[in-house]
C-alpha cells in the first residue's frame, strides 16, 4: 500500500509541470481506497481561470470519473496548504482527508491563517495532516520564486 510519502511525490511531478508552464507549483492528487482519481497541477495563467488551482481542478477531475460531486472517502493531496477557496471547495466536496506539504503563512486555511479544513461549523470537517515532504514541496516554491525575482 502507497504511504504519504508516496502520493505527496504525485502531486510533486504535477508541481514540477506548472512549474515549466510558468505557473505557480503546486500538484494536487486526490486518491480514494488505494486508487489515484484525479491529479493536476496550477493552470491559472494558462487558461486566466482565477480558480484554476490545483486542489479546484483535481478535485473537479475525480468528480467527474465518479459521477458525483461527494467524495467522502476521498484524500486530497497538496504540496501547498489549500487557501480559503479550495478549502471551501475540499469542504463542500466532503473529502475526508486533507495532506499537504509546505505551509502557508501568508493564505494557508488549513490551519495557518485560517481553520476551514477542520472548522465543523460548516457542515463537513477534513482531517488534516500538514508537513508531509515539506522540504521539497517548499524549496520547488522557494527556488520558482527566487527564479521570477
Amino acid at each position: 500500500m502507497a504511504s504519504h510519502a508516496d502520493y505527496m511525490r504525485i502531486a510533486l511531478d504535477e508541481a514540477e509541470k506548472a512549474r515549466d508552464l510558468g505557473e505557480v507549483p503546486v500538484g494536487a492528487v486526490v486518491v480514494q481506497d488505494g486508487l489515484v482519481l484525479s491529479r493536476d497541477h496550477n493552470r491559472r495563467e494558462t487558461t486566466a481561470d482565477p480558480s484554476g488551482h490545483a486542489e479546484i481542478l483535481a478535485l473537479r477531475a475525480a468528480c467527474a470519473k465518479l459521477g458525483d460531486w461527494r467524495l467522502p472517502g476521498a484524500t486530497l493531496y497538496v504540496t501547498l496548504e489549500p487557501c480559503a477557496m479550495c478549502a471551501g471547495a475540499v469542504v463542500l466536496a466532503r473529502v475526508g482527508a486533507v495532506v499537504f506539504g509546505a505551509s502557508d503563512p501568508a493564505a494557508g486555511a488549513g490551519g495557518s491563517v485560517y481553520d476551514i479544513l477542520e472548522d465543523g461549523r460548516l457542515g463537513h470537517a477534513a482531517s488534516v495532516i500538514a508537513g508531509v515532504l515539506e522540504e521539497e514541496c517548499s524549496a520547488l516554491l522557494r527556488d520558482f520564486f527566487t527564479d521570477r525575482r
